[in-house]
């Protein structure tokens, strides 16, 4: 049985993206006039019309702390730990946390908060809107022993949403050598942005350079090219899809979601 399956329960899963609204230090935060309390509530209605839809697992994430920073906030994590413990008697399904953009704070959110697994930027040196992003893979693996996660899952990001890796390495070439040094659980390839989603062209590419090491859809998948995705990729993340009207600043919608997973369950008979 593949880690994925033990997880998931089920091979090729969807993962729905629990979006944490601006948290305490995020500018929007105050210019909204926004409270934990609003956050918490609207995280709690979030993740009920997730798992009533029938995603496979949730990662909840501070999508809304724009504009993101390479080292996230104490203020930011222990809001994040707040809201997390605040849904933990609601949460029904396997859940990781992500501090985005921040591997080393990811792993200690996921302490903090019992996680199961994690998606990050965890390697490389990019460029982008943040400036240059630098990862330090070793540090980083050394705080998941110390803190003994052994058990805890982690997804990387093989490219960036809208950086550019900082050499001319192709994307098969990177996949190959992440993988050698740096053992990831699962590799993920994103697109632009949120609600981007890459090329099956791309995914393939990476899925055929990964052997036995799972590739996931991390931005992008929507009800129209869902089995096109799933037919390549070992499963995927899905969010905006997911909201009111697929707009990205959107509610949950709960009918949204369930549409979407008749459609997944439909394909995953076929296998």
């Amino acid at each position: 049985m593949s880690w994925i399956k033990d997880l998931f329960h089920t091979e090729k899963p969807i993962i729905g993206l629990l979006h944490l609204r601006a948290l305490p230090g995020d500018p929007s935060f105050y210019i909204n006039s926004s409270s934990m309390g609003e956050v918490i509530k609207r995280a709690k209605a979030d993740l009920k019309a997730l798992q009533d839809g029938g995603v496979d697992g949730v990662l909840i994430t501070n999508e809304f702390s724009l504009p993101y920073q390479k080292k996230v906030s104490a203020v930011t994590l222990a809001a994040m730990g707040r809201v997390v413990g605040a849904l933990a008697d609601d949460l029904k399904i396997p859940y990781g946390v992500e501090a985005i953009y921040d591997p080393d704070a990811t792993i200690e959110i996921c302490a903090a908060t019992d996680a199961q697994f994690t998606r990050c930027m965890f390697t490389g040196g990019w460029v982008g809107d943040l400036g240059v992003v630098d990862r330090d893979i070793g540090e980083t693996m050394r705080l998941k022993s110390a803190l003994r996660l052994d058990n805890l899952r982690l997804t990387y990001f093989i490219n960036g949403e809208g950086e550019v890796y900082l050499n001319d390495r192709s994307l098969s070439s990177i996949t190959q050598t992440m993988i050698f040094n740096c053992a990831p659980d699962c590799l993920v390839v994103a697109g632009g942005m949120a609600g981007s989603g890459p090329e099956t062209s791309l995914l393939a590419q990476i899925k055929a350079a990964a052997g036995e090491t799972p590739v996931f859809c991390g931005t992008g998948c929507n009800i129209s090219n869902v089995e096109s995705v799933l037919r390549i990729a070992d499963g995927s993340y899905v969010g905006t899809t997911f909201k009111e009207n697929g707009e990205f600043d959107g509610k949950i919608d709960g009918n949204r979601v369930s549409e979407f997973m008749k459609k997944v369950h439909a394909f995953r008979k076929d296998l």
